[in-house]
């Protein structure tokens, strides 16, 4: 195991173990695994893990082709599936829009506040005084049941089929700069086209994220393939490095990206 875990940050490691754990279970018992939902960074380790495997196979879903959290099922390679099995609901939040203004954030807050884990709802999108979401059909009833109240605002919720979900972009624009270092601080600054001295505030006062994760040391290396959101200001994902200019600065390729979501 540990070769597999050399390739990943210690932070990782314990993710990583579980999607090993996952494969396994495939391999030697031929029994379908299907997660929780899982953030791109996360789809990414186990999509590395399963690789090009001739008797396990992997399918994401979410509920739409641009979702971002999508659960993820593991199979036999002789079994066929379909988008039924990855167990998907879809809920619409309904709310006085005249008389209340709620956000992403609130919504977080009362799914979480009902003690329900992050592995078990989707993603959350905005629209004109409602907001969808998608959650794991083991705990719809208990959501339907109890949902009564996001932020200040007394909501209607109810179930929706998958179809009626809000459409979701999944455009990512390319971006080719140079920055001194990868370090989180030098290219927050860079991807973000903030001075390095306004950039430091948002990674020590919490509000950078990388992979999903509070990230407050502005040391913090980042590496191809890392998500990195800016509260307020979006997301970026680091792409690629290719080697440095004649000022040792180091090319790099990211993607910037808002929308209508919150993950």
């Amino acid at each position: 195991m540990m070769p597999v875990l050399e390739h990943f940050r210690k932070e990782e490691h314990p993710f990583v173990e579980q999607a090993l754990e996952w494969k396994n279970t495939v391999e030697t018992m031929y029994q379908r695994r299907l997660t929780g939902f899982l953030n791109p960074r996360e789809q990414d380790i186990l999509a590395s893990i399963v690789g090009r495997d001739e008797v396990v196979y992997l399918s994401f879903w979410g509920g739409q082709e641009h979702c971002e959290r999508k659960r993820a099922l593991l199979y036999p390679f002789y079994e066929e599936i379909n988008e039924g099995d990855f167990d998907i609901h879809l809920f619409q939040i309904t709310y006085p829009q005249k008389f209340v203004s709620l956000s992403h954030p609130d919504v977080l807050g009362s799914l979480t506040g009902l003690g329900l884990k992050r592995e078990k709802y989707g993603d959350i999108v905005k629209g004109d005084g409602i907001f969808h979401f998608t959650a794991a059909g083991d705990v719809s009833l208990y959501i339907e049941m109890n949902l009564e109240q996001v932020g200040k605002a007394s909501v209607r919720t109810e179930l929706l089929p998958l179809s009626e979900m809000l459409p979701m972009e999944d455009h990512w624009e390319e971006v080719h700069t140079t920055v001194s270092s990868l370090r989180l601080d030098v290219m927050v600054a860079g991807m973000y086209q903030l001075s390095r001295s306004k950039a430091l505030p948002f990674i020590e006062k919490g509000r950078v994220k990388v992979n999903w994760r509070t990230e407050d040391k502005p040391s913090f290396t980042l590496e191809p393939g890392d998500y990195i959101s800016v509260r307020g200001k979006g997301r970026r994902k680091f792409i690629d490095s290719a080697g440095e200019t004649k000022k040792q600065r180091i090319r790099i390729t990211y993607g910037t990206k808002t929308d209508n979501t919150n993950t």
